[in-house]
């Protein structure tokens, strides 16, 4: 069984939005089986009719056009953990999601996507819904082992006055392609999107963020940090419109990225598309590698060469970290080991 044989329209290296992606590997292998990867949770299941700009979300609805709804009616003391973990070597899963946030109220959701076999993929959509006065931190952590793959779409809706915080943290092995859409149609919504890839090996992630303005008074934030060693590489397209209805949108983007190896390869694309003059906007991208001069002048105050290069690399990467509002997520990353959820 493999993808390139579906009869829907696949995305290609040479379309703009995929480009510096290559999804040779994963279309072209052939898999043992198709399973739906299920929720540890009793969830209702509805037909997905969602209408998504991004090609990716169809390539799990090809294999099951339905998904589980999660419904947070209420506060949440502590964050709801959802571990997806890869069962079977040469099989691909599909898990599908919607998290809905009833008006008024404050709830934090981890999710977890971990594998320790050979050759399996997981296709995950998700659809993250926020009503009026609402708010939601969402945590991703992919932290899947090489040769596996995972594609995770996200689509996010929200209504007046609403908050959403994703964070993603990218720290496996294998092939993970993202996509984050948001069309913001609602009076004064808040929208943050901090991202790390903290890539070894020869991972390989792919992030593409697709933002909408629509309506007044809107902010989104986008924010990545790319932390490369040896053969990874890692592509981040982050693209901000702002119609002539999003008036007073506040719309910033930023992405740094530190290549710690002459292999590790970063190709960072910022976009902004404005239509309007009554609005806050700006994007910037940098590329580097750590500094000398702030290495030097701790080895200056006693401390080792690797003791240096590890604080200043921790620092880099803890600025995403830190951007969490809920101090038992910051718990959860400083405490997480992949090994308790394989």
């Amino acid at each position: 069984m493999q993808i390139a044989n579906l009869n829907i329209n696949l995305p290609q290296k040479k379309e703009e939005e995929f480009l510096k992606i290559d999804f040779t590997s994963l279309f072209d292998f052939d898999f043992k089986e198709h399973k739906t990867l299920d929720f540890a949770l009793d969830l209702e299941s509805i037909k997905d009719d969602e209408v998504y700009d991004s090609k990716l979300f169809s390539i799990a609805n090809s294999f099951d056009n339905s998904k589980r709804v999660l419904t947070i009616s209420e506060n949440l003391e502590k964050p709801l953990i959802i571990v997806n973990k890869l069962k079977n070597s040469e099989t691909l899963y599909t898990n599908n999601l919607l998290i809905h946030v009833k008006e008024g109220v404050k709830a934090s959701v981890i999710e977890v996507f971990t594998s320790n076999l050979n050759n399996s993929t997981i296709l995950a959509n998700r659809t993250i819904e926020v009503e009026k006065n609402s708010s939601l931190e969402y945590v991703k952590i992919q932290d899947i082992s090489i040769s596996n793959s995972l594609i995770f779409s996200c689509k996010a809706k929200q209504d007046d006055k609403s908050n959403l915080e994703i964070s993603n943290f990218e720290f496996g092995d294998g092939f993970c392609v993202n996509s984050f859409e948001n069309k913001i149609d609602s009076l004064e919504v808040n929208y943050e999107l901090n991202g790390l890839n903290k890539l070894r090996n020869s991972a390989n992630s792919s992030t593409l963020v697709k933002t909408t303005h629509n309506n007044q008074n809107s902010r989104s934030n986008i924010n990545y940090k790319n932390s490369l060693l040896d053969k990874s590489r890692a592509v981040v397209k982050i693209k901000s419109i702002v119609t002539q209805t999003g008036l007073y949108s506040k719309a910033f983007q930023n992405c740094n990225s530190i290549l710690l190896s002459d292999d590790a390869v970063i190709f960072a694309q910022p976009f902004l598309e404005i239509f309007i003059d009554e609005l806050e906007a700006s994007h910037g991208t940098t590329t580097g590698t750590l500094n000398k001069e702030q290495l030097l002048y701790l080895q200056a105050r006693g401390i080792s060469k690797e003791k240096s290069y590890e604080m200043l690399l921790e620092a880099f990467e803890n600025s995403i970290k830190n951007n969490i509002k809920d101090e038992k997520i910051k718990e959860f990353l400083e405490e997480y080991k992949k090994e308790s959820f394989i």
